[in-house]
């Protein structure tokens, strides 16, 4: 009898650790995201069917749920310790994706950063986001425990080592000409930067600088001297083109602006309810990926709309609750990382999806085709996971990673 309590009480326990808000809020992200693909591939022309669009996003769901049993049960000491080792195997990654990228991908979108095999494609980037992200929580951390009390001195000499470790991300990111994804290790980066502790004077000037050269990167784009200087610095045609038909999008409907345009017209005309599942009238070409937010515009109008980021709001809260819920400072900044390449994410795709921000192909979490993008994400969700699920034996003593 006592046996069987005992087990009862672990697997109370167990099941304590596991955090079901999480999980349920991935799952509606999951179906909704399966749902939105079935829809976009059962209307696009180029596409090999709707199911079989499915059943790959799906498989790479399996992957991912695996990660994240796999990762959940990393504790703090395992996740510290293999930081270094997954930042440099991603940059391992990065340097080769240069020399053995795929040339088809590179015609379509112009960035060297795929490695394909066969029906296979793999893009290296987006594991480098949790090994980063890792990274970057132990560089602070070891700071912060190095320097006890935070200074102006100690704050410059901390953003410098962030930023010697975010250098080599970008200039990787600059030669596989992947502006979108190079801004997402930036959000990245500023996040944690952010929750630091680094005195708010440098973090206002740092804004101002940031204020500062995007108002001047604005001005550049909008004349034709301004364009020439940044072509002399690894700007290319097609991303003025990107910025011309954000800034207008009728202007070249058949051309350039054409699958913005449509974009437009698709969510727009799904109004306040939509059109109803699977009624998509307008086309939208190869819309299961970065314009997947306009499937769900137009077959569940507004309402549906603001239902997608409503769930948003509910998994980033609840990786938010973990994170104040463990009061462990390493777990804070890696879980900042994850929660601003999530946002960013989200901000991004559903913002160029609406107009109001350039188009980048950045993909929408959970939801896009895409299976490198969805297992960073899910390796993100498994490192919040391992937060839960450890925070009761490991709390930071502040020797314990040293």
């Amino acid at each position: 009898m006592n046996v069987a309590n005992k087990r009862s009480n672990q697997n109370k326990d167990e099941n304590s650790r596991i955090d079901y808000g999480v999980i349920f809020s991935v799952m509606l992200l999951a179906l909704i995201g399966l749902v939105s693909i079935y829809v976009a591939a059962s209307h696009d022309l180029r596409s090999v069917g709707p199911w079989h669009a499915v059943i790959s996003q799906l498989a790479w769901y399996v992957v991912g749920a695996i990660g994240v049993i796999i990762i959940m049960h990393f504790d703090t000491q395992q996740l510290w310790n293999i930081a270094p080792y997954a930042y440099w195997f991603g940059i391992a990654l990065l340097i080769a994706v240069l020399f053995f990228y795929s040339r088809d991908y590179a015609i379509k979108t112009g960035a060297k950063s795929w490695f394909a095999l066969g029906p296979l494609s793999f893009q290296p980037s987006e594991i480098m986001k949790p090994a980063f992200i890792l990274m970057l929580g132990r560089v602070v951390t070891t700071h912060n425990h190095e320097y006890r009390h935070h200074t102006l001195s100690s704050d410059r000499i901390l953003i410098s080592r962030m930023i010697l470790w975010s250098l080599p991300v970008v200039v990787l990111m600059l030669l596989q000409k992947d502006f979108g994804t190079m801004l997402v290790f930036l959000a990245i980066l500023a996040g944690v930067m952010l929750v630091s502790g680094i005195d708010w004077r440098i973090l206002v000037s740092l804004c101002l600088i940031v204020v500062l050269l995007g108002t001047l990167a604005i001005s550049l784009v909008a004349t034709d001297g301004g364009r020439e200087v940044l072509s002399h610095i690894g700007f290319h045609a097609y991303q003025f083109e990107r910025i011309d038909s954000w800034l207008d999008p009728s202007r070249d409907t058949s051309n350039n602006s054409y699958q913005l345009w449509q974009n437009l017209k698709a969510i727009g005309s799904g109004k306040l309810f939509g059109k109803g599942f699977n009624h998509s009238n307008v086309y939208v070409p190869v819309r299961e990926s970065d314009m997947i937010f306009s499937v769900i515009a137009e077959n569940f109008g507004f309402i549906g709309s603001c239902f997608l980021i409503i769930v948003y709001f509910m998994l980033i809260s609840q990786m938010i609750k973990v994170t104040f819920d463990t009061r462990n400072e390493f777990y804070a900044y890696v879980s900042t990382g994850i929660i601003m390449m999530i946002l960013f994410h989200v901000f991004e795709n559903i913002g160029m999806s609406i107009g109001l921000l350039p188009m980048t192909g950045i993909p929408l979490p959970f939801i896009s085709q895409g299976g490198s993008s969805l297992l960073a994400n899910m390796i993100g969700v498994g490192m919040i996971m391992s937060m839960r699920y450890h925070y009761k034996s490991y709390m930071f003593s502040g020797n314990d990673f040293q």
